[in-house]
């Protein structure tokens, strides 16, 4: 019960901190082009991508079935209904100009929000980390007060200098690019698991979304992967408490309109997140990191065996190493 306990607390601390939307209004009015670039995100998925599909679902649909109906009480001209095959080609007809619709509006944009808005995300989080470290949530004032001069000696020596250092750190980005897509399909296997699997689907979505949102943050701060991991999988309950919302908020719609919504709601968290200081221990020591009555989770057990299984394919110099690195 204690144990039980504990959790719920961190769940309940991962959700308040996501719903902490404000820290949004305050990193806007610090910094004009976070405000920008925000306002950019909502307008292309928001008014473009979802007001598109509004059109086509009360607007262009509704149109064709008045144009081309399917039942002989609606047609104009009673003697069409005594072809046969009429009804047939209206039933096609309108298929194929949806479908057109599809194919040559909302796919093409379907891909041009996702690489424009990736690139975007970049930029809010850059922004969003630049306004924090002129306001008073910044991460400099927490490391001040907690990290004594050997400790940071000690976090700034984490990671080698020169080209072997530029040589880890894109690995590492390798490696969790490869890690994440692993997941990611080991979230979207889970939907198709008999009762339990909409429960699971839920909460690896959770992870999955809280620690994209958490990532920009660790990038900015350098923080080596294997600490990321080690942490996120610490403080599971908390994730996926933070993580919740973003998906309760997409989890009954069609993947159209869930991934506008996202695509809205994503830059929000990645600033909650940003401003959040409820991760700031992740550059402690790891004796302080564990919370009392929980024990670590390894949610990355199985894309981390799936993602090592795939490097060993390759012919890399130097795997023992990386895969000693990586291993959790």
């Amino acid at each position: 019960m204690e144990k039980v306990k504990c959790c719920g607390v961190l769940w309940v601390e991962g959700l308040r901190e996501a719903c902490c939307l404000h820290r949004v209004v305050i990193l806007c009015l610090r910094s004009k082009n976070l405000l920008m670039r925000t306002g950019q995100c909502f307008l292309l998925n928001g008014f473009i991508f979802l007001g598109s599909i509004f059109v086509l679902n009360s607007v262009v649909i509704p149109a064709l079935w008045w144009i081309l109906p399917d039942q002989c009480s609606q047609l104009v001209s009673h003697k069409l209904c005594a072809l046969g095959g009429t009804l047939k080609f209206y039933s096609f007809l309108r298929l194929a100009l949806i479908q057109l619709f599809y194919g040559l509006w909302f796919y093409p944009l379907y891909v041009f929000s996702i690489v424009l808005s990736t690139l975007w995300y970049n930029d809010i989080a850059k922004y969003g980390y630049a306004a924090m470290g002129r306001s008073k949530f910044t991460v400099d004032k927490v490391s001040s007060q907690n990290n004594t001069p050997i400790m940071q000696n000690a976090i700034q020596a984490k990671r080698p200098s020169g080209l072997e250092g530029v040589m880890i750190g894109i690995g590492e980005q390798v490696y969790s690019i490869l890690l994440l897509s692993v997941f990611f399909l080991e979230v979207y296997a889970t939907g198709f698991i008999p009762f339990i699997g909409k429960v699971l689907n839920f909460l690896l979505l959770s992870w999955m979304y809280a620690y994209y949102c958490f990532e920009y943050k660790w990038n900015f701060n350098e923080v080596a992967l294997d600490r990321r991991l080690d942490y996120f999988q610490s403080y599971w309950p908390f994730f996926a408490g933070f993580g919740s919302p973003c998906v309760l908020a997409i989890f009954f719609f069609s993947p159209l309109v869930s991934y506008g919504i996202m695509a809205i709601l994503f830059p929000l968290f990645v600033l909650t997140a940003t401003g959040s200081e409820a991760d700031q221990e992740i550059s402690f020591e790891r004796s302080k990191w564990r919370p009392a009555g929980v024990e670590r989770l390894p949610i990355f057990y199985v894309s981390n065996n799936v993602s090592m299984w795939i490097l060993s394919l390759l012919p890399l110099e130097k795997q023992d190493r990386t895969q000693d690195r990586k291993a959790q």
